[in-house]
């Protein structure tokens, strides 16, 4: 059984320099054009994706680079048929920002990857777990793209 795509789907965090740009990303390597995607956070913080998160996604062929971090003042356009917030600060701007639209909004706790320690892999280990995790749901809330002849 199909799902049927949301037309717009925004993922927010704390800084959108590690969850909501990966969760992003994930979600355009998975459906393309099919769903318009962006992401933001609360606040900004130094602009540019967390090295980490640009080494995990590069192994799954994601380049991420030219990512700059926005806020949610930032946004071009605030409609957004699905909001999905990956931490319960973000979750709770989201609630306040459908205030009085149609949005849905859905809270998808993610743990931060930032707060793990250790040697260089260990680190990029947690990245790859949160890159991963994201993934897995995504397809299990939007099923998997559709393929030609599949």
């Amino acid at each position: 059984m199909a799902v049927e795509l949301p037309g717009a789907v925004l993922f927010a965090c704390n800084f959108n320099r590690v969850r909501s740009p990966m969760a992003e990303a994930m979600m355009k390597l998975r459906f393309g054009d099919r769903v318009f995607v962006d992401s933001c956070g609360l606040k900004r913080d130094g602009g540019e994706a967390d090295p980490f998160v640009l080494a995990a996604l590069d192994e799954v062929g994601v380049d991420l680079a030219r990512h700059r971090s926005k806020t949610f003042d930032d946004l071009e356009d605030g409609s957004f048929d699905l909001v999905i917030s990956l931490t319960p600060e973000a979750h709770h701007r989201a609630v306040e920002l459908s205030r009085g639209r149609a949005a849905e909004i859905e809270y998808w706790p993610t743990l931060d990857p930032t707060l793990a320690s250790g040697s260089r892999e260990q680190m990029l280990d947690a990245y790859r777990q949160v890159r991963d995790g994201l993934q897995d749901r995504i397809l299990g809330r939007f099923g998997r793209p559709a393929t030609f002849g599949g």
